[in-house]
């Protein structure tokens, strides 16, 4: 079973991702995820893009703002993906970084209310039901989708904290967990997240030497270890105090500086062989799947290639067959 899978995002430009798509599915790679943050590349064409310039994949939109757009037109959006691929998309959804939601004027009242609503809407639109009430975030007039699909695509939740995590473990079809997941914080969530599939978003490079391939998600880690300072992603982390006092003396504009020590906690960076113990020790904490966001965006299809001919067989997954 391939547990291992190739996530496109923020840093593919969108016309390079049917490339990028093809050549990981030549590669072997049967699940493919498409990262949306913002303000990068949209989710629901990223994703489109990925199922429409492959023939196998499955592919998975991960993860989408329940606040961005509201849920009868996600449910619209999806339902035509899913008509049109049958089978091979799913969805996560969540509130998103909370520092973008609040950058549009969009943040809830009660976030994760918000997100466990818009689950049971999404699930009733795309069964055909017709929806008629007031959510904590949204509302719903009598409306029903015209062309619902007969294969229903899995709706997980986007996670990082406590509350989130239950929630997934309670109302979802399976719990997608951002970069950054450590092994620590992996058994942790793992446990709250109870018998449903997990699958962890993972910055990733390889190469020959540990250091370049270190450079390559540097920025990438530092992007994120901002975003998500505060978050258990972080506080979970042996390095948590470190990293929020960095992250709080930070000037406006300044670039957060990442030691290599923080590369190898947050990342899977290296050559061959550490990268896969790296991804071991991640699937060994918990995680059912892993999503390789791999870096540089500029070597991609290498990157691809060297995943499948040399991390993979360290980890004893032949590519070629699905993850789940």
């Amino acid at each position: 079973m391939q547990r291992v899978g190739v996530v496109f995002g923020s840093l593919t430009p969108a016309e390079e991702l049917a490339a990028g798509a093809r050549a990981a599915e030549e590669a072997g790679f049967t699940q493919q995820w498409f990262s949306e943050d913002c303000f990068f590349s949209g989710g629901l064409s990223g994703v489109a893009q990925l199922l429409a310039s492959t023939t196998g994949v499955q592919a998975g939109l991960g993860l989408v703002s329940v606040m961005t757009r509201h849920p009868a037109v996600l449910a619209m959006e999806i339902a035509g993906l899913a008509r049109m691929h049958p089978g091979r998309l799913r969805v996560a959804v969540g509130l998103g970084s909370e520092s973008w939601v609040r950058q549009m004027g969009l943040m809830p009242d009660r976030p994760l209310t918000a997100v466990r609503e818009t689950i049971a809407v999404l699930r009733d639109l795309l069964a055909g039901k017709t929806v008629d009430r007031r959510t904590a975030a949204h509302e719903f007039h009598g409306i029903t989708l015209d062309l619902p699909p007969a294969d229903v695509p899995e709706i997980w939740l986007g996670a990082v904290n406590e509350r989130a995590l239950r929630a997934g473990g309670e109302v979802a079809d399976g719990v997608l967990l951002s970069v950054l997941a450590g092994p620590s914080y992996l058994r942790w969530a793992r446990e709250l997240t109870g018998s449903v599939p997990v699958t962890a978003y993972v910055l990733a490079a390889v190469d020959d030497d540990p250091a370049v391939a270190r450079e390559a998600v540097r920025a990438a880690v530092g992007f994120f270890l901002v975003a998500e300072s505060r978050s258990a992603l972080v506080s979970r982390s042996q390095y948590a105090d470190e990293v929020l006092a960095a992250v709080d003396a930070l000037a406006p504009g300044e670039s957060l500086v990442v030691p290599d020590s923080w590369v190898d906690e947050f990342a899977a960076a290296g050559t061959p062989d550490q990268v896969a113990d790296r991804l071991r020790a991640l699937l060994d904490a918990g995680a059912d799947s892993l999503g390789l966001w791999l870096f540089p965006p500029d070597r991609l299809s290498v990157q691809i290639q060297r995943v499948a001919a040399e991390v993979l067989p360290r980890l004893g997954s032949p590519v070629g067959c699905d993850i789940l």
